[in-house]
């Protein structure tokens, strides 16, 4: 869905009169604000399958810090590979590692291990790879990215399921209101909340090796 028929969608169960635009008066707006409340609170409750994206980092002889390019600091990574040379990366704690490159003669080879270090001016975040690369190796970050930009234009769209999106948007607004014709802000955000656990279970059944525990 568009943000307009986002915020159309709470202003019809709010019995207000619909929008051409998003910013049309000063309570479209209010409630465009609510829809991008609860957008972020929808992206961030599960690793939805619309978020799940790739970035590649390609690497350099000598060089052991690397920006993920668009991951601004909301990239969750689930798996990382040496697309070159096919084998998957494992995590190494920061403080390991920074005494790995820290030594005499740090190992430069393929890198097998990686860790996550500040970010850089434009916000992307910094991984550190070790051994240091002695050779050109495309590593693979698959994860979810959750949008870090608000809905702006009328025609941006919403990525993650739009039911608990435009629910928890409307028992905010209920909640500014103070009660809508008698529907008060607990039974609106109960509402929500079962629509949110719907569409996790629906998502989920997509990735049940993410749901199930296994004894190691």
């Amino acid at each position: 869905m568009t943000y307009l028929q986002l915020v159309n969608a709470v202003l019809r169960r709010l019995r207000e009169k619909e929008r051409t635009a998003v910013n049309e008066t000063t309570y479209s707006t209010l409630i465009g604000d609510l829809v991008n409340d609860a957008k972020e609170e929808v992206e961030n409750a599960w690793d939805w399958s619309a978020l799940r994206t790739t970035i590649t980092a390609t690497t350099s002889e000598d060089m052991f810090s690397y920006s993920l390019t668009g991951s601004q600091n909301k990239f969750k990574t689930l798996q990382v590979l040496n697309e070159t040379s096919g084998f998957e990366l494992k995590y190494a704690e920061s403080a390991w590692l920074t005494r790995q490159h820290i030594l005499q003669n740090p190992a430069k080879a393929e890198p097998y291990y990686y860790s996550f270090n500040g970010v850089d001016g434009n916000g992307d975040t910094y991984v550190e790879l070790y051994p240091i690369p002695d050779a050109a190796y495309t590593i693979r970050f698959n994860g979810i990215l959750r949008n870090t930009d608000t809905l702006v234009n009328d025609t941006d769209v919403l990525w993650v399921p739009s039911q608990p999106v435009i629910l928890l948007a409307w028992a905010k607004a209920i909640e500014e209101r103070g009660e809508d014709a008698g529907v008060m802000s607990s039974s609106a955000y109960i509402t929500a909340q079962r629509s949110l656990a719907d569409a996790v279970s629906l998502d989920a059944i997509k990735h049940p090796e993410e749901t199930i525990w296994r004894a190691v």
